[in-house]
């Protein structure tokens, strides 16, 4: 672990069987298959944050099992609410362990981010709560605290301005191109390619036969 590793990183994922719906472009086998690709790319560049002290994986997901292969805490998702409610438990999860760490959530989402853009984020994140927005411009893909109790999440359609409104500072630094780019359409996936996704999503989309 780095010496400079002081951030937990939350990350939320949906159960696979009904994730990614507006990936219209492929079939349901292969939607999930992404789903689960886009939240290995996600953890595994997580992991390999040096300003990433743990990573927590908050999910009900059958595969979670191989978020954990990647180096993460899987926890379950007990209040089965939506993402919000997920986050809060998380949260908690980690005040009752180390009630000093500063916390971020993430979403998982996010198959062009690397380790790097993480490092990037924690260096601007100058005040004691943050956001990124998506590149979308109506949501937000990390929100940031120095104190679990802190986060609030709103995570959500209109989380950027749910976020502003709570007073969290906004992020959108050039540096934080791929960290912003939150996949949920065909064309977001597109973009993703064009930027650099990670191996494993990289890995389904060469895949011949995806639902093989």
């Amino acid at each position: 672990m780095s010496a400079q590793a002081t951030w937990t990183l939350l990350v939320p994922v949906k159960q696979t069987a009904i994730a990614k719906s507006r990936l219209s472009d492929f079939p349901p086998p292969i939607r999930q298959r992404l789903a689960l690709a886009f939240a290995q790319d996600t953890v595994s560049a997580a992991v390999g944050c040096p300003e990433v002290r743990r990573v927590v994986v908050v999910t009900n997901d059958p595969e979670g099992r191989r978020l954990a292969d990647l180096g993460a805490l899987v926890v379950p998702d007990l209040p089965d609410a939506g993402l919000n409610p997920a986050l809060h438990h998380a949260a908690e999860l980690v005040r009752r362990r180390d009630p000093t760490a500063a916390v971020a959530a993430m979403s998982a989402d996010l198959p062009a981010v690397r380790a790097v853009d993480l490092s990037a984020a924690f260096a601007l994140g100058s005040t004691p709560r943050w956001f990124v927005p998506d590149r979308a411009g109506g949501g937000t893909t990390v929100l940031a605290a120095r104190a679990p109790a802190d986060l609030s999440p709103a995570f959500g359609a209109r989380s950027r301005t749910a976020h502003q409104a709570s007073g969290a500072a906004e992020l959108t630094d050039a540096r934080l191109e791929r960290l912003r780019l939150d996949v949920d359409t065909s064309g977001d996936l597109l973009l993703a390619v064009k930027l650099g996704v990670g191996r494993h999503t990289a890995a389904v989309l060469s895949t011949k036969d995806p639902s093989g």
